[in-house]
């Protein structure tokens, strides 16, 4: 779906966490539906590659760091869509033995970012006359389960931060739109949540034919930004056939042969 020369006419996307996974899926589906990029990520050295590949830029961002999100925007300018992708899990510790520096780590990066981002960019959002706010939710969002409560308590809270904004904007020119994925396999997300132990990370998804992939989602973020403007998608909640709901998946018996 790459494209280096977007066609003209539907604005400027600014994608946050798009260094790889969702967020760099989502900046090659939108660079390829006209939309010039801005990808912000710690890795500048990624972004700044893939940037090159798609016609759009790059800015190192944090959204961690309130000084990192300011230079950011400052440098991106005038915009119509955010999508606030930049979100990890640490961890699947039961809350009695649960890592309070974690689960701190957890709600900054996939809550607090997302609001200094978001109250970052709205003025031009606003102003653009047809802007767009994307947060990148999860069906642990909508459902605990046992080791997430860190993961969970701070999806849980993305998704009130965009419902409350869907309704302190009301009367303004922009949308609010939380997609919510299930089972995603991508190449960094469960390693980096078990700290670099491939074991763990890859029996998350043990037996599981086609857990969604990254391009899967960045096509449920394009269909949403491209729908008419007087059009806004609240919530999008998208599993792998396998998935039946957060506790219920089908996984094959491994191979004897």
């Amino acid at each position: 779906m790459t494209n280096a020369t977007p066609a003209p006419g539907r604005g400027i996307a600014v994608i946050t966490g798009a260094s790889s996974g969702i967020g760099a899926a989502t900046a090659r589906s939108l660079a390829g539906a006209g939309f010039q990029v801005v990808l912000g990520a710690r890795r500048i050295d990624r972004t700044s590659t893939l940037a090159g590949e798609l016609g759009g830029r790059a800015y190192p961002l944090d959204v961690t760091d309130d000084r990192s999100v300011a230079e950011f925007t400052a440098a991106v300018g005038p915009c119509s869509v955010l999508v606030n992708n930049a979100g990890a899990a640490r961890g699947l510790d039961p809350i009695a033995s649960g890592s309070v520096s974690d689960w701190e780590w957890m709600y900054d990066v996939n809550v607090l970012g997302v609001l200094r981002m978001t109250q970052a960019m709205l003025p031009a959002l606003v102003a653009s006359g047809a802007g767009h706010v994307v947060v990148m939710g999860s069906t642990a969002g909508r459902v605990v389960y046992e080791g997430g409560g860190g993961y969970t308590a701070a999806k849980h809270g993305l998704a009130a931060l965009a419902e409350t904004l869907r309704l302190e904007l009301s009367g303004q020119p922009v949308r609010v739109t939380e997609i919510a994925p299930g089972m995603v396999r991508t190449e960094e997300f469960a390693l980096n949540r078990f700290r670099g132990d491939r074991a763990k990370a890859d029996a998350v998804y043990a037996g599981v034919a086609e857990p969604l992939t990254a391009e899967d989602i960045a096509d449920c973020v394009t269909w949403c930004v491209t729908r008419p403007p007087h059009v806004d998608i609240d919530l999008l909640v998208v599993r792998p056939l396998a998935q039946a709901a957060q506790h219920k998946v089908h996984r094959t018996a491994p191979s004897t042969g």
